[in-house]
């Protein structure tokens, strides 16, 4: 496994960090036992999985708090995350800082520790940071006081930010020490957005929609990029190969798409960790791999950026169960 130092915060995290929520839910979303998830985590550790990130909506942390023993506690790195929208998801409404703060006391309980590495608030919207400010961050930060957790962060919503307006404005503030954002192949605007700021002010970053739907389902990427061709975003010639990116798959490039879409985010400056969701250990193995391996060569990189650097918003669907509350 490699390690990086995620931002400020002073945390040696691994460079692949196993994301327990998404479609794949450490395996509950494929219907497999607690016993089967378990089983996931403890291989993550033993390939060198430091960093875990959950939330209380993904109903994975009970699985983390039985995985993770006492021993183990001290060596990882754990956050999670609370929504603060009220009903009124897309406007300004937040939920009172006490309710969140009641979201991380049971997250604690779920996780079976007595802090958490990193607190995040959970997709939150442009609308919504100013009041996340002024009402729930004061609060939080005499939670962070009492050891309740150790790092404040916050994450995008990113299908409905894909500008990522908010994180704009959150990476004014002093206290947002890690940021979760959506990069990949065929979304790179944080390059120019967030990056240079991240590095700037040292906060940590955390990347989510790596590979999601988009490169994992060739049908989808196939219609998505007739789509993209039809509204005159991408050249038909691209369109027709149904996967306009499989130049990247050859002897000196890539191993496969999959293992493209991690090898070109792991290596973009002010990446630190790159999130992977999987529910089958085989699948664990080998993404870790695509992580741990060279960069792509620097002419496959240059050509992702020249065919897709302009896109915007591209394949950034929730996971289906969140779709469905939506």
């Amino acid at each position: 496994m490699q390690y990086t130092t995620l931002g400020k915060t002073g945390l040696e995290v691994s460079v692949a960090g196993l994301g327990c929520g998404g479609n794949s839910r450490i395996g509950l979303g494929a219907g497999k036992s607690e016993a089967e998830s378990i089983a996931l985590v403890r291989a993550a550790l033993d390939l060198g999985v430091n960093y875990f990130d959950t939330a209380a909506l993904y109903g994975t942390e009970p699985i983390l708090g039985k995985a993770i023993t006492p021993t183990d506690r001290p060596k990882v790195v754990i956050s999670t995350k609370a929504h603060i929208h009220s009903k009124d998801r897309q406007g300004s409404g937040v939920l009172p800082a006490s309710e969140v703060i009641a979201s991380l006391e049971q997250s604690l309980r779920n996780l079976n520790t007595d802090y958490v590495d990193a607190f995040l608030l959970h997709g939150v919207t442009p609308a919504a940071l100013s009041p996340a400010r002024s009402d729930i961050v004061p609060a939080l930060l005499k939670e962070k006081a009492k050891g309740k957790f150790r790092h404040l962060g916050i994450t995008e919503t990113a299908a409905r930010d894909a500008e990522h307006t908010m994180l704009d404005r959150a990476l004014e503030d002093e206290y947002w020490e890690v940021v979760m954002l959506a990069f990949h192949l065929m979304h790179q605007n944080a390059r120019k957005i967030v990056f240079p700021r991240t590095l700037e002010r040292g906060v940590g970053t955390l990347l989510m929609f790596v590979v999601h739907n988009i490169f994992s389902q060739p049908e989808l990427l196939a219609e998505i990029a007739r789509k993209l061709a039809e509204a005159g975003k991408l050249p038909s010639s691209l369109a027709a190969r149904g996967n306009p990116l499989d130049f990247l798959v050859h002897p000196s490039g890539a191993e496969s798409l999959i293992d493209a879409a991690y090898r070109y985010v792991r290596h973009e400056p002010g990446v630190d960790v790159a999130l992977f969701g999987t529910g089958s250990i085989a699948h664990l193995k080998s993404n870790v791999a695509s992580i741990l391996r060279a960069p792509l060569p620097d002419a496959d990189r240059k050509r992702v950026s020249e065919a897709f650097g302009h896109l915007v918003g591209v394949g950034l669907d929730l996971p289906d169960y969140v779709a469905k509350r939506a």
